[in-house]
């Protein structure tokens, strides 16, 4: 993919495949040069950014709730999570389509956040779930003993442990949410109102598609994933595997 982004379009469609080419950034140009090509990006990270900011503070409280408390409904509180991240949400289409329509919500930012937010959380409730359940007990309530209420034990003990299950939950809910196609293409049919993966479908021309540009709008659609796997690799890769708490 970034091989051919850099390709001029005669040699990404030549039959004898070359390995030794003279770069060019004509097809970033084609790919960043249409409309409303800033205001995907900024939609993207707003919708992205916001879902997984929501998703994360509460599954927090839930996590919490669901690994250190004992309450009624708490099993079917865990299962119906189970059966949510199981569920493929773009069967889930033509009712939110019917919701957004009749609320009057169609190309609507807002809208996509909170359906967005809705996809990640069961990942994220489960995920944090397990990493606050290995926090050792014996943490938060020596940290009450010292004086700490419940809530400041919370945040001066356990949070600073979560680290690594914070990392790979974001990371993992922002893939999902920067990823995602079907929903925003059925609710947002307004241009100012789309987002990247909408953006990736429009290099065609009347001879086919235009693989160059294409090329070009995958590679950049990957780089803020990619940028952001590397700096948080060793976190989220330990948060995935871990799972423990150390000492």
């Amino acid at each position: 993919m970034f091989s051919s982004a850099f390709k001029p379009s005669g040699e990404i469609l030549a039959k004898d495949p070359v390995f030794f080419f003279t770069p060019t950034l004509e097809n970033f140009t084609k790919a960043t040069g249409v409309e409303f090509f800033w205001t995907y990006v900024g939609n993207s990270l707003l919708v992205t950014v916001g879902a997984v900011l929501l998703a994360l503070l509460v599954a927090l409280a839930a996590s919490f709730a669901i690994a250190r408390m004992r309450f009624a409904g708490r099993k079917g509180l865990v299962l119906g999570v189970m059966m949510a991240q199981m569920a493929p949400w773009e069967v889930m289409v033509i009712a939110m389509y019917m919701i957004a329509r009749d609320a009057e919500m169609l190309n609507s930012l807002g809208l996509l956040t909170a359906i967005y937010f809705v996809m990640v959380l069961p990942f994220t409730i489960w995920t944090l779930r397990g990493f606050i359940a290995a926090v050792p007990v014996t943490l938060e309530e020596a940290a009450q003993i010292d004086g700490c209420t419940r809530g400041q034990a919370f945040r001066k003990v356990i949070f600073p442990l979560l680290a690594p299950g914070l990392m790979s939950t974001s990371l993992f809910g922002f893939i999902t949410a920067w990823n995602e196609f079907a929903m925003v293409l059925i609710l947002n049919k307004d241009k100012a109102a789309q987002t990247l993966p909408l953006w990736l479908t429009q290099f065609q021309t009347a001879f086919g598609n235009d693989w160059g540009a294409t090329m070009a709008a995958s590679s950049l659609f990957a780089v803020p994933v990619l940028v952001i796997f590397v700096f948080l690799q060793r976190k989220a890769v330990g948060g995935m595997t871990a799972g423990a708490v150390k000492g």
